[in-house]
């Protein structure tokens, strides 16, 4: 059994929007439609649990009410960082559950051959995550805005969501190193001393986090669209 994850506790301040980034509409749909979307659908996962804010929670709840996300099992209030949100749900997950896949709201093109690949890589070495390598050259700086080093793209990768972890795994991880400033959960994986599978993911596998990053999902959209 498999339970998904989905963040979607953001305010999404750098987007300077009147609403959270879970709700931010792109086309004719909030970012977390799509999202739920794809996963509520997909064969291979069983429940879903949504984590929230307590200021955006009645708001969410009453926009994803006007779909049919049977898979949806509970909504549950985060925390104040990332890793405090992923821990609320982990605490609600089915306990006949043995993988758990965590994505943000804030990535709504997730596609269901994606899910598909993360989740058979994760099976098959116990943790997997969706990655693309970086496009820019990457510079390394100690201090002082001083290039130290120019990184070596063909060793690099641009983490994303989903990322499936077995569910004992990650749960070791987070009891352990919960207290760890992070920015995803295959960090915490990472410090137990396993081996994290990266699984090559798609570009248009956005996150939105800026004004342009939603100028940029705009046109996926309409490109989808036109594809129809």
């Amino acid at each position: 059994m498999l339970s998904a994850i989905i963040l979607a506790a953001g305010e999404g301040k750098r987007l300077n929007t009147a609403v959270s980034k879970p709700l931010v509409k792109i086309g004719s749909k909030p970012a977390i439609i799509y999202s739920l979307n794809s996963l509520n659908k997909h064969p291979d996962v069983d429940e879903i649990i949504v984590v929230l804010s307590l200021a955006n929670q009645g708001k969410i709840i009453k926009v994803i009410e006007g779909h049919s996300f049977e898979k949806i099992k509970v909504f549950v209030l985060g925390g104040r960082r990332r890793q405090d949100s992923v821990y609320s749900g982990l605490k609600v997950v089915s306990k006949d559950s043995n993988w758990v896949l965590i994505h943000d709201s804030a990535r709504p093109f997730i596609d269901g051959k994606s899910i598909t690949k993360v989740i058979a890589a994760a099976k098959k070495s116990g943790a997997a995550l969706l990655a693309v390598r970086p496009k820019a050259t990457i510079k390394f700086s100690r201090q002082g805005n001083v290039v130290t080093e120019t990184l070596n793209r063909n060793k690099l990768w641009e983490a994303q969501t989903p990322q499936v972890f077995k569910k004992n795994l990650l749960l070791e991880a987070y009891k352990k190193y919960s207290q760890d400033n992070v920015t995803d959960d295959a960090s915490l994986v990472e410090k137990l001393g396993k081996r994290v599978k990266v699984v090559e993911g798609d570009y248009g596998n956005i996150k939105i986090t800026t004004s342009e990053d939603l100028l940029v999902a705009g046109l996926i959209i309409r490109k989808k669209a036109h594809a129809i």
